[in-house]
């Protein structure tokens, strides 16, 4: 897209390349995502200039994670009110980008808020994208420091029910800093346990069918000298078999009144061999994930992706392969359809707890969620676009 282009990233032999971040060169403020879509082949930054571009960006999965949705949803409003564009518009694109993660959209009403709210106060159009491009920023830090407390939580979750260390870890999809503000959510637990001497072995599904555990949560692993082992989706089952597996961390894109939990397809399938084989299924996600608007799992908006993503196999180092029909190389007959899910629903009886930076709530219960949301989101409300 004309305002949307790549440029190298900064080499970062020591961490990982930032996955958004805010930039004001000469010619005006900028939008920096890590194309997640090309790693692990090379790491290259899309400059966003605009909305519509971020949007591309969104829906093509260059950026994704929950967490993560939320930060680039604030700072999409920040960019339209910056560059002057119509607000309210480019607000209503972005919170409807992805249906199914709720912190997109919860990110884009924080930052509409501010600049509202701005409006109202009198502060002029400079003034309200200043309040917006503030409120971007302070959900940024708060996604960081939220991923500390997480994994905090985590680890001392994980020692309490599995006393001993030497753990067999099994994750699915990305949950590192790829998708945060900071460490992540469920490979953030996953580290801290590595840095504490009590991880032995992460096992990392390859999550297909576009490959976020084999492209880029190995890709995390490797950077941190995490020991891990990538495995089919289909292998899992003959893990949990052997007892090869001690827990099963996962992230959220959205968890429900209930404790109902959408999460990339093929967290379903993992919950209930945890629960058949006695093995504790975890979700680690931040507050702004809980959504109890949404009463139930039926009632969550699941994505469907393109069909193509599954009959032709994406090359990540090809510009713009997975997001096009074509850009893949055929592993099906023509026409042949294709059902093509981007998320499952866990029920709550098959969640073991649900860790938060504002704590855990184990069982898991519309009650005990209520309790930490109501603690949590005091001041921080959700309004309507």
């Amino acid at each position: 897209m004309a305002d949307q282009y790549a440029v190298p990233a900064d080499p970062a032999p020591s961490s990982l390349t930032p996955a958004l971040r805010w930039e004001e060169p000469p010619e005006g403020p900028v939008l920096v995502l890590l194309d997640q879509r090309r790693l692990p082949a090379e790491e290259i930054e899309l400059v966003c200039t605009d909305v519509p571009a971020l949007v591309e960006a969104i829906r093509t999965l260059a950026v994704r994670g929950a967490p993560l949705l939320g930060i680039a949803g604030a700072y999409g409003v920040a960019l339209a009110a910056v560059r002057g564009f119509e607000v309210d518009d480019a607000a209503e694109l972005l919170a409807h980008a992805r249906p199914t993660a709720v912190n997109l959209a919860y990110g884009v009403r924080r930052a509409l808020e501010a600049y509202r709210g701005a409006l109202k106060g009198g502060a002029g159009a400079t003034g309200a994208a200043e309040a917006a491009l503030d409120a971007a920023r302070a959900l940024h830090r708060e996604d960081a420091r939220a991923s500390e407390l997480m994994a905090a939580h985590g680890l001392a979750l994980l020692k309490e029910l599995l006393p001993g260390g030497g753990l067999r870890v099994l994750t699915h999809c990305n949950t590192g800093a790829l998708v945060s503000g900071g460490a992540g959510t469920a490979l953030a637990v996953a580290g801290a346990a590595h840095r504490a001497g009590q991880l032995r072995r992460l096992w990392v599904d390859e999550t297909r069918p576009l490959l976020q555990g084999a492209r880029l949560t190995a890709y995390e692993a490797a950077r941190a000298g995490i020991p891990y082992t990538l495995l089919t989706d289909n292998a899992a089952g003959s893990l949990f078999a052997a007892g090869e597996v001690d827990a099963v961390l996962i992230g959220a894109d959205r968890i429900t009144a209930d404790g109902s939990v959408a999460n990339k397809v093929g967290s379903y399938p993992l919950a209930v061999l945890a629960r058949y084989h006695h093995v504790p299924f975890v979700v680690v996600a931040p507050i702004t994930t809980v959504d109890l608007k949404t009463p139930e799992g039926a009632a969550i908006e699941v994505e469907q992706r393109p069909g193509h993503e599954v009959t032709e196999f994406a090359v990540p180092q090809v510009p713009g392969s997975g997001g096009e029909a074509g850009s893949g190389v055929p592993i099906a007959p023509l026409g042949t359809q294709a059902y093509n899910p981007a998320f499952d629903i866990t029920p709550p009886e098959l969640v073991t707890a649900i860790v938060t930076e504002n704590g855990v709530v184990s069982p898991v219960t519309e009650a005990g969620l209520a309790e930490l949301c109501a603690r949590s989101r005091s001041g921080n409300g959700m309004m309507s676009i």
